[in-house]
């Protein structure tokens, strides 16, 4: 097996990429300028060094804590939860939403082994006591694990006095995820949330 073959099986690993996408791709690489694919190699070598977890919030960013969690700007009585950090990108690229995150890093998932313990959801329920939060909007993707995961959160944050829990309003694709939703979808699914 060449190298092209090997890097083209390298990138088919990526989710939504087969093997023609990843051939393309490889080929993009090679027949374009060499400092583009130097640059790329350098990005994904440095990147796991440059980008870490929010202390605060759990998304991805270069500097702790993120931008989100010290802009002051920012509705700070409103705490929207999601299940991994590129849903937080899909929520800002709305321009809906104002208030600050939390990423629960996943799902209960039973059969995967992952359970309420594996999920940042104590930290969440820790943090909406003591911050003056008042609502919890959960924003768990529609599928039987992101209901399972939003019900399971919205009875941990029952013990918090003063906080309201809501949940994306229908408009999401049963079974899609948010990080796929178009603009329009996520604003209509945040304006349209409802209590739980």
């Amino acid at each position: 097996m060449n190298t092209l073959d090997l890097l083209v099986r390298s990138i088919a690993r990526l989710p939504g990429l087969g093997k023609k996408s990843a051939t393309r791709i490889a080929y993009h690489i090679l027949t374009n300028d060499r400092s583009e694919a130097q640059r790329l190699a350098e990005l994904l070598h440095t990147l796991h060094d440059t980008i870490r977890r929010c202390s605060i919030c759990g998304s991805f960013t270069e500097s702790d804590p993120c931008d989100v969690c010290t802009d002051q700007g920012r509705d700070r009585s409103t705490i929207c939860v999601v299940e991994q950090p590129q849903d937080v990108a899909a929520l800002e690229a709305s321009s809906e939403y104002h208030g600050l995150y939390h990423v629960l890093g996943g799902v209960i998932a039973p059969i995967e082994g992952v359970g309420p313990g594996d999920l940042t959801i104590g930290r969440l329920v820790r943090r909406a006591g003591e911050s003056g939060i008042q609502e919890v909007i959960i924003a768990t993707n529609p599928t039987v694990e992101g209901d399972t995961t939003a019900l399971y959160v919205a009875r941990q944050l029952e013990t918090v006095a003063g906080v309201t829990v809501t949940r994306l309003a229908l408009g999401l694709p049963v079974g899609g995820d948010l990080e796929y939703a178009d603009r329009l979808t996520l604003a209509r699914s945040l304006r349209g949330r409802t209590s739980l």
